[in-house]
């Protein structure tokens, strides 16, 4: 089996600069890659899809190559709108809300802080959105 390959430091980095300040969220390790929750919810995973490890992403496309993927939660018009999108968005099966989107060189990173806010929103306890909302953008 290959070397589990990690997601690089700058993806993680411009991640957590999206998903620290939510309130109480916090990061982890995950069971490969990194993930940001609240209460114990994941809102945001990041890992890298290879051959050799399972990986929905590389079921659904077949790609043999590690790519950086990040799974989040969606919901209602955006949850319809991204799984039928096509590439670079792509809808994991064990979930009927999560997401997949493909980080590249392409990723438009203020589409990602807006998904990952709305992932957010999807698991947070509505307390803790309020004060999001009441924050303001």
């Amino acid at each position: 089996m290959p070397h589990r390959l990690e997601p690089a430091p700058d993806v993680v980095r411009r991640l957590a600069a999206i998903a620290r300040p939510l309130p109480d969220s916090y990061e982890e390790d995950a069971w490969t890659g990194v993930r940001w929750r609240v209460r114990k919810r994941t809102f945001a995973h990041v890992m890298v899809a290879q051959e050799g490890y399972e990986s929905s992403y590389r079921d659904i496309t077949g790609d043999p190559e590690p790519r950086t993927v990040l799974t989040f939660h969606a919901t209602g018009d955006e949850l319809l709108a991204l799984t039928h999108a096509g590439l670079p968005f792509y809808r994991p099966p064990w979930s009927p809300t999560v997401v997949g989107l493909v980080l590249d060189a392409s990723t438009d990173w203020t589409e990602v802080g807006e998904l990952v806010t709305e992932s957010y929103r999807c698991r947070a306890p509505q307390k803790l959105v309020r004060l999001l909302d009441r924050a303001g953008p």
